[in-house]
């Protein structure tokens, strides 16, 4: 295996456990993972820019899925540039909604990662929802 190829998988697998944190409510592992001046779009956001962990907090401070949940993420495309990387794809969440039945929510997410003292750390995220 190349250094490349190692350096995209352990941003995969780091981008694994970043989405387990969201689904589960870990705030602990989402705010290792992430930059404290994080930013983001995304529909919670109706269009503006949020910066900083504080919006993102009070979504944890009401608990993750519960019922349980399969991720599945879609053709995910890495690109290094140096000590940053881009990662898009789609993701499929899979749970029961309020009645109790199963759905399927879709989002296609670009995340960003920096290097930062020799750890990635997410930096900043762009989230598209289709119910």
């Amino acid at each position: 295996m190349t250094n490349e190829e190692t350096v995209i998988n352990e941003l995969l697998d780091l981008n694994e456990q970043l989405l387990d944190s969201i689904a589960e409510g870990d705030w602990e592992t989402y705010q290792k993972l992430c930059d404290p001046t994080l930013t983001a779009f995304e529909p919670e956001s109706r269009g503006s820019l949020a910066e900083g962990m504080d919006f993102h907090r009070f979504y944890f401070d009401r608990g993750g899925i519960r019922g349980g949940y399969n991720i599945t993420v879609c053709s995910p495309h890495v690109r290094l540039m140096g000590d940053v990387a881009v990662i898009s794809y789609v993701r499929l969440l899979q749970m029961s909604d309020d009645a109790g039945k199963p759905a399927t929510y879709r989002s296609e997410e670009t995340r960003i990662w920096q290097r930062q003292d020799a750890l990635w750390r997410h930096v900043h995220f762009h989230r598209s929802c289709q119910g």
